[in-house]
């Protein structure tokens, strides 16, 4: 068999990462995420895989966002007995992503949704055959067949995967490529040894604004809203980006740049995750694993309320003045936003802060979009308050950084890069680029086809 890879998901869409790579009569399945809004999504999420999970050798996952692990469990469910693979600090933060997600699918089957994509013993029969690799440690999987991992930047514990086949060629999957410099990740490792890559594109039709002009939006939202009397309601991602904004609201508040108000972390999932990050900080870089050291509590700070109980979370509206409330989830798809949402909307003194990626057909989506009213559980809400997206906080590399990757990797053997992970226009542009400008040949695959590394 040829070395090849079939692109069975995240094609064509942001979410649903799901690639087999072929080499050395080994099939290796890299990421085996969720689809994410979007209609139908749910649907296909349900439906048999498209390939025999009894065949797959190995499993490797980049990182622990549900968009890249979400499946798992199915995979078992459905015949899958190989081997996973992944860093230690995203195996710890998956089991808890998927418990935390069958506790969810429970409850709506329950209450007359769908069925459960899994039960809780194939999760436990998932974690009973899942390993950990360190970064930079190379691993013999088959004669003339190795793998090592890199830092992807990306979130905690998050890795390229690079295999090397026959005749010394490598190929790089990168997963989610960190929007370096990070307040907390290490910046994204660039390689330069590799003759294929497999990368994302979520912004690889745009830039983020810089650093300092995220913090300043940050910082003059927030005192805007004080000011006013009203409330900042921050949808947020529970994983990564519920602790970079921890880290920024304690680093404005320490330092005078806005006024103490009370601050709600109203998620149980980011208050658990938030407490991995805590006790695993050496995944740090380097500042500030010393400022932790040195005895900085990065996530804690004055005002910080913890709301893990819904009676907890119900009893925010009734605290006066202004206030901050971070909440999932990160699309307004499901979870406690959505309350706060139903009675802040229609305030015109509050800000809604959008700090995340949205995928077509979410509430978040329609919100960010502009529009005037939204549906929330069954009751048509109108949209007074101010909506706010800063893309800063992205944990992506934007168009531009996303390119210098690519040239990075165009100082060695690259020949072809497949580009994927991104909305149809936001892959085609950077795919158009790489050709453009750096004379690399560049392809968004189709769903489902295999392509062999020649």
């Amino acid at each position: 068999m040829k070395p090849q890879i079939t692109f069975y998901g995240g094609v064509n869409s942001v979410t649903g990462a799901n690639f087999l790579f072929e080499a050395q009569g080994k099939k290796i399945l890299i990421d085996c995420g969720l689809e994410q809004g979007g209609e139908g999504a749910s649907l296909r999420n349900g439906k048999v895989f498209p390939y025999s999970p009894a065949t797959i050798d190995f499993l490797f996952i980049t990182h622990a966002h549900m968009d890249h692990i979400g499946l798992i469990p199915k995979l078992v469910k459905e015949g899958f007995t190989g081997r996973i693979f992944s860093t230690p600090e995203t195996k710890e933060i998956t089991r808890l992503m998927l418990e935390d997600a069958h506790r969810i699918m429970e409850y709506e089957a329950r209450n007359g949704g769908e069925s459960e994509l899994y039960s809780l013993p194939d999760l436990e029969r998932a974690i009973s055959i899942w390993e950990t690799i360190d970064y930079h440690k190379n691993m013999q999987i088959a004669p003339e067949l190795s793998v090592v991992a890199k830092d992807a930047g990306h979130i905690l514990g998050s890795a390229m995967y690079e295999f090397e086949y026959e005749k010394g060629e490598r190929v790089l999957f990168t997963g989610d490529l960190g929007n370096s410099p990070s307040v907390l990740m290490p910046d994204t490792e660039f390689v330069d040894d590799v003759d294929y890559i497999v990368m994302e594109s979520v912004y690889g039709d745009r830039n983020h604004e810089s650093k300092g002009e995220r913090d300043r939006r940050f910082r003059d939202e927030i005192n805007s809203t004080i000011k006013k009397g009203g409330t900042i309601l921050i949808p947020a991602f529970s994983l990564e980006r519920t602790q970079t904004l921890l880290y920024e609201l304690n680093e404005l508040i320490e330092s005078k740049a806005i006024d103490e108000v009370p601050v709600f972390l109203d998620s149980p999932l980011a208050i658990s995750l938030t407490k991995i990050y805590k006790r695993m900080f050496l995944a740090f870089k380097k500042d500030v694993q010393t400022d932790i050291n040195d005895g900085d509590e990065i996530f804690e700070f004055k005002g910080l309320k913890e709301t893990p109980r819904a009676d907890d979370s119900k009893s925010i509206a009734s605290q006066p003045g202004p206030k901050i409330i971070i909440a999932g989830s990160g699309m307004s798809t499901a979870g406690r936003i959505l309350h706060h949402e139903k009675r802040y909307l229609p305030d015109s003194n509050a800000t809604v802060l959008i700090t995340g990626y949205q995928s077509p057909g979410t509430l978040g989506r329609q919100i960010e979009e502009g529009a005037k009213e939204v549906e929330i559980e069954g009751s048509l809400i109108p949209v007074r308050a101010r909506i706010v997206k800063i893309e800063g906080f992205s944990g992506h590399r934007d168009s531009d950084h996303l390119l210098e990757f690519v040239e990075k990797a165009a100082d060695g053997p690259l020949k072809q890069v497949f580009v994927v992970m991104g909305e149809p226009k936001a892959s085609q542009f950077l795919a158009q680029r790489i050709n453009d400008y750096i004379g690399v040949k560049a392809i968004c695959p189709e769903a489902g086809k295999t392509y062999v590394l020649k």
